[in-house]
């Protein structure tokens, strides 16, 4: 079972900055995929970013720019450094791993970012 634990979500001014975490345990495999989605309310769970487990990343348009992944392999901790953040960036943020081969995907709980003034 894969366990991810999030944190550092909280309320920041439009321009902000905040940076997310997102530690893994359990078993998985050291090539597993991780990344970060986002759901704000009302609207679809979108993807904002990703990095392999050699370090690639993609971003959603929206975020790029502005918002850089990074990950520790080392610690099975991912990370989302969040800058020149928007009111349309409030959400519910979500850690995600897919493993490689079945692609099969695990969720943290969620952590809220709020940006307003």
């Amino acid at each position: 079972q894969v366990q991810l634990v999030e944190s550092g979500g909280g309320l920041v001014q439009p321009g902000g900055s905040l940076r997310l975490s997102c530690a893994a345990s359990g078993s998985f495999s050291s090539m597993s995929d991780m990344g970060w989605y986002r759901q704000a309310p009302g609207k679809g769970r979108e993807l904002v970013a990703t990095i392999t487990s050699g370090g690639s990343t993609s971003s959603a348009d929206s975020v790029r720019g502005r918002f850089i992944i990074s990950r520790d392999n080392a610690k099975n901790t991912v990370y989302l450094q969040m800058n020149s953040l928007k009111p349309e960036d409030t959400a519910v943020y979500y850690c995600n791993l897919r493993t490689p081969i079945m692609r099969y995907d695990y969720w943290g709980q969620g952590t809220q970012v709020t940006v307003s003034s």
